[in-house]
């Protein structure tokens, strides 16, 4: 068991199609759709670096170039802001860059789940604890989802997800918790399973896309074993840590936003376009003229 490391590190699974959202994504990255005027990637990586992490690993496919490049310094476009200027926005910028040297990229060259793709980046994640963020879940937090998470890490020691409920007739769409003790914000984990029938799940309490992991699931998901329609499935990873770590789910505090889906993807737009005291007001008036 890894003596309570500090939690430096961070893996994020961007190889996906995005096919839900063509043509917009036909040649261009699904995780760089902005919300308002940031892309969805760079939601992931600003929430991980407030919970204090400091190195970034992107699991990525063909054609994803974009995603390393949108964190690369852009020369030409500060020297143009900087002539012109404007300040502020070169200041954004360069607030928004990564310490060099601090993003690696692997590749996931066959989409073989999300299991798989965690794997991928066994080199990265060696003996230390690593979070896990899917930015296609957008979180609106006043504390970074991440942050909280790695806090109820320091607290148990063990493997952390972050969990919401859901109506019982959609847990079939996620991995479902079998709880062994429900202590409110922390719930003692017996069990878990991925996208089980509705009948046949053990709560309603589901995991989101945000983990905090022990590096000891790489040997498990190494086996390589085909769960939930076909796919090495992290779920199944997780669920042979339990009974020889510690293992909880976090009720954590703010808001989800599913933006792997059309409509949750525009309610992100609303929801985040409010919460920016400079467009507040235009997009009640806004949406005013919608209802």
């Amino acid at each position: 068991m890894s003596a309570m490391k500090p939690l430096k590190k961070a893996v994020l699974p961007v190889a996906g199609l995005g096919t839900r959202f063509l043509p917009a994504t036909k040649a261009l990255a699904k995780e760089m759709l902005p919300v308002v005027d940031r892309p969805l990637i760079q939601y992931a990586i600003d929430e991980a670096r407030a919970a204090g992490i400091e190195q970034f690993c992107l699991i990525t496919g063909r054609g994803k170039t974009q995603l390393v490049e949108h964190f690369d310094v852009a020369y030409e476009l500060e020297r143009t802001l900087e002539e012109r200027g404007k300040t502020d926005v070169l200041a954004q910028l360069r607030g928004d860059a990564i310490e060099p040297g601090s993003l690696l990229t692997v590749r996931q060259q066959v989409p073989m789940g999300l299991g798989h793709a965690i794997w991928c980046a066994r080199a990265f994640i060696g003996d230390d604890p690593f979070a896990i963020l899917l930015p296609d879940d957008l979180m609106l937090c006043e504390t970074s989802c991440t942050a909280q998470l790695a806090a109820a890490y320091r607290e148990t020691g063990g493997n952390v997800v972050a969990i919401e409920e859901v109506p019982r007739d959609r847990v079939n769409r996620y991995g479902v918790l079998d709880v062994e003790k429900d202590m409110g914000r922390l719930v003692s984990v017996k069990g878990l399973v991925e996208k089980p029938p509705v009948d046949k799940a053990p709560s309603n309490l589901t995991i989101i896309g945000r983990y905090v992991l022990m590096p000891e699931v790489i040997g498990h998901l190494a086996r390589m074993e085909r769960g939930a329609g076909g796919e090495v499935q992290l779920t199944d990873g997780m669920a042979r840590l339990i009974g020889n770590q510690p293992f909880h789910g976090l009720r954590y505090q703010g808001r989800r936003f599913d933006c792997g889906d059309k409509l949750g993807f525009l309610e992100a737009q609303v929801a985040f376009a409010l919460e920016r005291p400079d467009m507040a007001a235009g997009m009640r008036d806004i949406l005013r003229r919608y209802t």
